[in-house]
């Protein structure tokens, strides 16, 4: 899921997970928090996921110049695992 394919997920996707978290599922999990159902889909929309924050605050072509290394996912040999959003 990222800030370019997450309006195609949200209309498309038929993973529950995913639309869980983009608010295409009849759970409002958003209310467990107090919020609407569509706010994580306006915040990755508006910022991009983790990778992209990181790439474009202090990534490898910043001035800062980090590379992922341990903050990867864990399937890119990174310590970074995301849990499930039940």
């Amino acid at each position: 899921m990222t800030s370019a394919n997450i309006e195609e997920l949200a209309r498309a996707s038929q993973n529950p997970e995913v639309q869980r978290i983009l608010g295409s599922s009849s759970e409002d999990m958003g209310a467990m928090l107090g919020l609407d159902r569509e706010w994580a889909k306006r915040a990755i929309a508006a910022s991009g996921n983790y990778g992209e924050i990181f790439a474009s605050n202090i990534g490898e072509q910043t001035p800062i110049g980090l590379a992922r290394g341990l903050n990867a996912q864990w399937q890119q040999g990174g310590l970074l695992y995301a849990l499930p959003f039940r």
